[in-house]
């Protein structure tokens, strides 16, 4: 018998899906609430973080089918409800600003799924997101800065040209009144003087 590869062993003794998959199941059959499948399954101290703690890693791990099994038994948790007043956890709130358009689209996707806007955005909170999808904070600031600075740009320079419009139409009006000064002077000058026309004696 041939002496099994050492790092097909591990991976056979350590494969992380397995493992996971393992232990979701057995938590979802003692049929708990979903925050707290989700705290020890998905969440920050959860199974999957310890064997996928990277961003990265997280993303490989989305595309399997444990994965794919997690978020069914994820959902099916979640039609259980979930009483505030025996939560396992406190309850924190959030708040969002989006577009008109998009909560919209929230309201119309959320009454076609027969569930409440803020079902629906958990829903989509519990997936993995690819983080290209995601733009950087730090992008955003410096993107919204230079538009910013490029709009205070652009009013100056209207401005500056509506002050030199105006300026212009200033001296074109004093230009005018002068000349007509000038015109009423030489008809002033050119005009001949009456004679007076007295009674014949």
């Amino acid at each position: 018998m041939e002496p099994q590869n050492p790092t097909e062993a591990r991976q056979g003794e350590e494969n992380p899906e397995s493992k996971i998959q393992q232990a979701a199941q057995e938590l979802f059959c003692k049929n708990p609430d979903w925050v707290t499948f989700f705290g020890q399954i998905l969440g920050r101290d959860g199974i999957v973080r310890t064997y996928y703690p990277s961003n990265e890693a997280l993303l490989e791990f989305k595309h399997t089918k444990a994965y794919a099994e997690i978020q069914q038994m994820l959902a099916k948790l979640r039609e259980h409800g979930l009483d505030p007043e025996n939560s396992p956890e406190s309850v924190k709130v959030i708040t969002v600003r989006i577009p008109k358009s998009l909560h919209d689209l929230l309201r119309k996707e959320a009454g076609g799924l027969r569930t409440s806007v803020n079902k629906l955005c958990i829903s989509k909170l519990l997936q993995v997101i690819d983080k290209d999808l995601v733009p950087e904070e730090a992008i955003i600031r410096a993107n919204v800065a230079k538009a910013r600075k490029e709009r205070e740009r652009l009013k100056q320079e209207e401005g500056e040209q509506e002050t030199a419009a105006e300026e212009v139409d200033s001296e074109a009006a004093a230009g005018q009144d002068e000349e007509i000064a000038r015109a009423e002077i030489e008809i002033e000058e050119v005009e001949p003087e009456k004679e007076e026309v007295g009674e014949d004696v």
